[in-house]
Parts: structure tokens; C-alpha cells; sequence
């Protein structure tokens, strides 16, 4: 868990502690008494910021997208090129999905939270489509003669590459994602 020093507020103590506590333990293990203990405070703290288990529960997926944002940012300032940036997502993204074994968080919460009218199922489908337009607008600029498929492809393998992780290693199929979309990206780009 990370330092949450006494000079961070409390909301933020509250959203980084219940990050990692659902990270390590799932959106259900972990209780409102077990994140209020962690970060130093007590349930009336949390609810006064949050109102609800549910509501911290989208704020902390939220920070999360928000993180997705920098990695984007970073990106494009790294690789002024559309394809060179195209090749740099893949690279981010698999060491996203091979150098952690609890895989995406957003994905995560969506299966451990399957009522479409949770707080947070609206974060996390605005965040996966958002991603996934972002990359087909990238994938637009690069050159591909079809945007959308590669961009659907690209996500499909990411996903696949981030549960492979989860299931049999690092030196399972996620350990191929670099090379299967680097070759599904030569075979829908313009040459």
C-alpha cells in the first residue's frame, strides 16, 4: 500500500487506500470499516465525502481513467509520428498487461459489478469506449485502411493479453502481445 501520510486529506486517504484494498482484494472483499480503518479515519469521514460504498467505488475507478488520460498525454509528447505513437501504445500496453498480475482494474470492477445501474458500470463503459475511440482516431491518423477493426482488434488483444496474465504468467500469450500487434498493425496499415 502506498505511504498515505497524515498530510494528505482525507478524501484523497480514503480513495487511495480504497484503490489498493480493492486492487488487492476485489470491490466486495474489502468493507467500508476496513477502508475507513486503513486510511486513518472513521465510516462518518467517508461517507460525508462519498455517501456510499458505490460512490467510492466510481470515484476510485474515475482516478483511474483519469491516470489512462496522463498515459495518453505522455504518449503523444514521446512519439510526435502517428505510427511510431501507434507502436508506442503497444509497447505501454503490454507492459501494463504483463508486468501486473491483477490485470485492469476497470475490467475488474465491471465483473465483480454486473448491475448496469451501479454508479460505477457508467465510469467504466464511458472509460472503455473512450480508449477505445482514442485508439481508433489513432489508429485513423496512422494510415490503417480499416481504423475501427484495427482499434477493435488492438483492445480485443490487449484485454485477451491482460487476463492471459492473470491465468498462466507472464509467459503465456500475453508474453506475445507485442508481436501479434505489431503484426496485425502491418497488415491493416498503409505501406
Amino acid at each position: 500500500m502506498q505511504d498515505l501520510g497524515s498530510k494528505a486529506r482525507p478524501r484523497e486517504r480514503i480513495v487511495d487506500t480504497a484503490r489498493d484494498l480493492f486492487r488487492r482484494h476485489g470491490i466486495k472483499g474489502v468493507g467500508v470499516d476496513a477502508i475507513a480503518e486503513a486510511a486513518g479515519t472513521n465510516k462518518m469521514t467517508l461517507y460525508r465525502h462519498f455517501g456510499s460504498k458505490d460512490e467510492l467505488i466510481a470515484a476510485c475507478l474515475r482516478e483511474q481513467a483519469q491516470q489512462a488520460e496522463t498515459r495518453w498525454a505522455e504518449l503523444e509528447a514521446a512519439f510526435p509520428d502517428p505510427r511510431a505513437r501507434l507502436h508506442g501504445w503497444v509497447r505501454i500496453a503490454a507492459g501494463l498487461a504483463c508486468g501486473e498480475n491483477r490485470g485492469c482494474d476497470l475490467a475488474n470492477a465491471a465483473i465483480e459489478l454486473p448491475d448496469e445501474d451501479h454508479p460505477a458500470r457508467r465510469v467504466i463503459e464511458e472509460f472503455k469506449r473512450t480508449q477505445r475511440d482514442r485508439l481508433a482516431a489513432l489508429c485513423r491518423a496512422a494510415g490503417a485502411t480499416d481504423a475501427d477493426t484495427l482499434a477493435d482488434s488492438l483492445s480485443l488483444l490487449l484485454e485477451g493479453a491482460r487476463v492471459s496474465r492473470q491465468s498462466v504468467g507472464p509467459d503465456g500469450p500475453c508474453g506475445r502481445f507485442v508481436r501479434a500487434a505489431d503484426m496485425l498493425i502491418a497488415t491493416l496499415l498503409d505501406t
